[in-house]
């Protein structure tokens, strides 16, 4: 009876999943959704000058640091066609495809890298901005974008309704930055940058070929069949290989930034807790991870050597071993870099400002009120007067004001 009644949760649980995850209901003709891939693995013609523009758009848009000219390139970017072009030619056995895809891979990526290296060679902003800093260092999430990035954009080509997932696809997984980017190593003389921009790139064309490769073979499009076997198993024995080389250095460059993180969250704690002292406040920290040092500046008294003694002591505590505390106060505090106290001046000022404004706001809005009061006797007057001559003719003029009733 326990036995049975196990089965029929199983069976129920199974018939909800499969009403709600089933592909098959919303699926568009197989045909149709090969056919539309194959399509956009071309480029030559309109394809291609329409991405020449979209890299001079992202260009632009990592240069004078604009978010939307961005993603407005990315959109309109025709980069995933050749990408997700491979990994259907892998996943149907098609080598024909594969050939054609791959070309138009190489040929989209030069005229891309090309194209970003003109625009950085002669535009006169060559200051790194934090959009194209974000895509010099890829981590392993960089790989999760690609992958699961590249099943939504199989997913949604292999349904009737496509509905915003191609769009989306595109942005998530940002093919154009990376590009633009590397163009911009190149034309500063900066490698890390070419490499390290590259480098993401590659993960995202790498893993969602990966996807679109899963989605074929979870969705059992028809195949062709390999006359030779041993071929089959060289060519799958590639892409493991392929897909574990290019995610090696992702876990690496993750693993770093990570134990970065968490190294700088425990050094912040660190002075917040054990470096605040009465009547001295921290002007300025810098914490570096690859020197394992912690610098701090004070201001106010002098704290004591010994209660430096004490707090150093401590960094054990916060798992910050090996760590080099220096503190800098009184004379030594010249050190200090005048922007930071600057900036710290100048931040009082404005909040402060920001106060005294609010305060003038308030009394300018309690002044207005009393005042829309005092006109409204006046309004009262004029409407009071006319009734009062009909009962009392002898009067002549009407005086209202304000008074204080007291029980």
């Amino acid at each position: 009876m326990e036995a049975e009644s196990k089965n029929k949760k199983i069976f129920a649980i199974k018939s909800f999943l499969k009403e709600y995850l089933d592909l098959r209901k919303d699926r568009e003709n197989e045909l149709a959704t090969v056919d539309s891939i194959r399509k956009g693995v071309e480029f030559k013609g309109a394809n291609l000058w329409i991405l020449i523009f979209a890299i001079f758009m992202a260009s632009l848009g990592l240069n004078v640091n604009s978010t939307a000219v961005i993603i407005g390139a990315m959109l309109i970017s025709p980069l995933m066609g050749p990408i997700m072009g491979v990994g259907l030619s892998v996943g149907l056995n098609d080598f024909e495809l594969m050939k054609r895809s791959l070309k138009s891979f190489l040929i989209t990526t030069a005229f891309s890298v090309a194209t970003a290296t003109i625009f950085f060679l002669i535009t006169p902003l060559v200051e790194a901005r934090s959009e194209l800093l974000a895509r010099t260092s890829p981590t392993i999430y960089d790989v999760f974008i690609g992958l699961f990035g590249g099943m939504a954009g199989v997913v949604a080509l292999s349904t009737k309704e496509k509905g915003n997932v191609i769009p989306g696809v595109a942005i998530a997984t940002a093919l154009m930055p990376p590009l633009c980017t590397a163009g911009y190593g190149l034309a500063s003389g900066n490698l890390i940058y070419f490499f390290g921009a590259f480098y993401l790139y590659f993960i995202n064309s790498v893993f969602i070929s990966l996807a679109t490769f899963i989605g074929v073979r979870v969705m059992h499009f028809h195949r062709k069949e390999f006359v030779d076997k041993a071929r089959e198993k060289t060519v799958r024995r590639y892409i493991i290989w392929i897909v574990v080389l290019t995610m090696c250095p992702a876990v690496y460059l993750t693993y770093d930034i990570v134990k970065s993180t968490f190294y700088e969250a425990s050094a912040n704690r660190f002075v917040n807790e054990e470096l605040s002292f009465e009547n001295t406040q921290v002007l300025d920290r810098k914490i570096s991870y690859e020197k394992k040092e912690i610098r701090v500046v004070l201001v106010g008294p002098e704290v004591p050597e010994a209660s430096i003694t004490i707090a150093r002591s401590k960094l054990d505590n916060y798992k910050l071993k090996d760590t080099k505390l220096t503190v800098l106060q009184g004379m030594n505090s010249g050190m200090v870099d005048v922007s930071s106290i600057r900036a710290l001046v100048m931040e009082d000022f404005y909040k402060n400002s920001e106060l005294r404004l609010l305060e003038q706001q308030r009394k300018i809005e309690g002044l207005e009120t009393s005042l829309e009061q005092y006109k409204s006797y006046e309004t009262i007057g004029r409407d009071l007067v006319p009734e009062l001559k009909v009962l009392y003719p002898s009067i002549a003029s009407l005086s209202i004001s304000h008074s204080v009733e007291t029980r």
